[in-house]
């Protein structure tokens, strides 16, 4: 058995105007499964497919109180091509952020609800992700996170080092999944998360048995009403395992 990287579910006070800007940054489609809820992903793209991680907008009330401990970094082509989409990210409501980033070659910035994201100098390994170059994950332990991840998905490690870990798919198609090492503790509820699917025929429950073998734990919430389950990973950070498809 096995699981995979599906999408990212991202939290908003109004998912509909995010939805909009996020689709416009990515050049994306957009839906709507429920009331609540706007689905993002490729135009023309047969879901789930490891060529893309889309996105989940679930509306919310909480207010957004601290960095993200997970955000996009979005791909370039050219130091042209940076400049012009930083400057079009500009036009649909991002603004620039400083995290402490201090002089580096990427943009940092925010989308209208104040979630961090990256917009990076061109780099030779994302020429072929799409527009989303990678998932990037906050961490205290790269190399321990990764090390679970690995033994969570189907993806391939590229790299595991004590500062940075890098993973992506088995079929070597779409974004990366990274894990960077910072010094901030993990201290509310993500807004950003994972959401991860086991294959069509896969048990969920052995599958929610063997993720928590490997060290996943149960975050402490009434999950009576989903259908999915909510876990969190070594790290406390909580993703969803979704039903099998």
């Amino acid at each position: 058995m096995a699981t995979r990287l599906v999408q990212i579910n991202m939290k908003a006070h109004d998912d509909a105007a995010l939805g909009r800007f996020w689709a416009e940054a990515l050049g994306w489609g957009i839906d709507s499964e429920a009331p609540g809820v706007t689905n993002l992903e490729p135009v023309g793209f047969s879901y789930p497919d490891p060529a893309a991680v889309c996105i989940d907008i679930v509306a919310r009330p909480e207010p957004k109180t601290v960095k993200n401990r997970v955000h996009l970094d979005l791909a370039t082509t050219s130091t042209a091509h940076q400049a012009e989409l930083v400057a079009r990210l500009k036009d649909l409501g991002a603004t620039l952020a400083d995290v402490g980033q201090g002089d580096v070659p990427w943009t940092v910035m925010a989308d209208p609800e104040g979630n961090e994201f990256c917009v990076l100098e061109p780099r030779p390994i994302y020429r072929e992700t799409g527009p989303i170059a990678a998932v990037v994950v906050d961490c205290a332990d790269p190399r321990g996170l990764a090390r679970f991840w690995d033994e969570a998905m189907d993806w391939t490690l590229h790299e595991g080092a004590d500062d940075h870990a890098t993973m992506r798919s088995s079929a070597g198609v779409g974004p990366y999944l990274e894990f960077v090492r910072t010094p901030d503790a993990k201290s509310v509820w993500n807004r950003v998360h994972l959401d991860v699917r086991p294959y069509p025929g896969d048990d969920m429950a052995a599958e929610e048995a063997r993720l928590r073998a490997l060290g996943a734990t149960d975050p402490g919430i009434d999950q009576s009403a989903i259908s999915w389950t909510v876990l969190a990973d070594p790290e406390g950070n909580e993703f969803c395992l979704l039903t099998p498809r």
